[in-house]
């Protein structure tokens, strides 16, 4: 009975939710007003349909791509899903553009500083959902780390988005969104950069090398957070700005989504490339614990294609943050100067 206790009592956290999501609907209905209706509009369910299959299709194809027994058909197959995935963007895309109460105002996209913060967020959260989701795998089925040791690499970032947000802002408000965002996204580009030079020359320190790296991107992302908030609200009129919140969370959420099947291809990829020669079902695959003992050499070997593996998938992280400190950088407004 107890051990059956151990093995599900983390499932409880989840009732945490409970709660919360009580207290958020009783402030909703309680204190904040009703907006006043603008005209009907309908709803664009073709869009919402189009905007599923197509995401669907892409995360299902780049995930199974992922998977190591795919063969010659399986391949093929995958390819073919991530094919139809973005056709039904595209063709989404082209229905969007052509209705009179879009899901999505395309037309939105055509402010510079609206579309260069969504391009910015697009490649921060993608890179910072790859290197949250692959790299406990890492530390637990290749390092040997338990998972309670490999969760403290989520304090980091909770902690500093907690302490730090509020000053940001107010510091944004006095410098512009830009600076924040470009610094903030480089110092996350370091933090992953220092990951990947880990990795690749199998410097299995956690505390000593992976949490301090994981204080820095935590650090970076502070200076993100908010002022990226702030960009997004501030590059379109009032009557946008509800609009313009959502479709900047639904970048973020987006690229969570396509950043773990894509790494996910990529760290099977350099895993299986790694590993060369030995028959494919002997070892484990990335991130999958050991269930018997295995010989000396081949323990090593998976150590080695475990760390190359999520190295690639840091390297490449690292240059999607640098590239959206330059995309911030090139179109984000700065502070706005005074009149002498």
């Amino acid at each position: 009975m107890l051990s059956s206790f151990d093995a599900s009592v983390w499932r409880v956290i989840f009732a945490i939710n409970l709660p919360l999501g009580a207290l958020a609907v009783y402030l909703l209905v309680a204190k904040v007003p009703a907006d006043l209706p603008e005209g009907r509009r309908r709803l664009d369910l073709v869009g919402a349909v189009l905007a599923i299959a197509g995401f669907g299709a892409l995360a299902y194809g780049l995930t199974a791509l992922s998977a190591e027994s795919t063969g010659q058909a399986s391949m093929l197959a995958s390819l073919f899903a991530v094919g139809i995935g973005v056709v039904g963007l595209v063709v989404f895309v082209w229905w969007e553009a052509r209705q009179p109460n879009p899901m999505v105002e395309l037309s939105l996209f055509r402010n510079r500083p609206f579309s260069g913060a969504n391009i910015a967020t697009f490649f921060l959260y993608f890179s910072l959902s790859a290197v949250l989701f692959y790299l406990p795998m890492l530390l637990i089925a290749g390092w040997g780390l338990t998972s309670a040791e490999a969760g403290f690499i989520f304090l980091p970032l909770s902690a500093a988005i907690a302490l730090l947000s509020g000053p940001v802002g107010k510091l944004s408000d006095k410098l512009g969104a830009r600076l924040p965002i470009t610094l903030g996204s480089a110092i996350v580009a370091l933090a992953f950069a220092g990951l990947a030079y880990l990795s690749a020359s199998a410097i299995h320190a956690f505390w000593a090398g992976v949490f301090p790296a994981m204080v820095v991107m935590g650090l970076g992302m502070a200076l993100v957070v908010s002022p990226l908030s702030t960009a997004i609200m501030t590059a379109v009129d009032d009557r946008h700005s509800g609009a313009a919140s959502g479709i900047n969370n639904a970048v973020a959420r987006v690229a969570g989504l396509m950043a773990v099947a894509a790494m996910g291809a990529v760290a099977a990829f350099v895993y299986a490339s790694v590993l060369g020669e030995i028959p494919p079902g002997s070892i484990p695959g990335y991130g999958e614990p050991v269930a018997t003992a295995l010989p000396a050499h081949m323990e090593a070997a998976r150590l080695h294609a475990s760390d190359s593996a999520f190295a690639a998938v840091a390297a490449i992280t690292a240059l999607f943050c640098v590239f959206s400190a330059i995309t911030a950088w090139q179109s984000i407004a700065g502070a706005k100067r005074k009149a002498a």
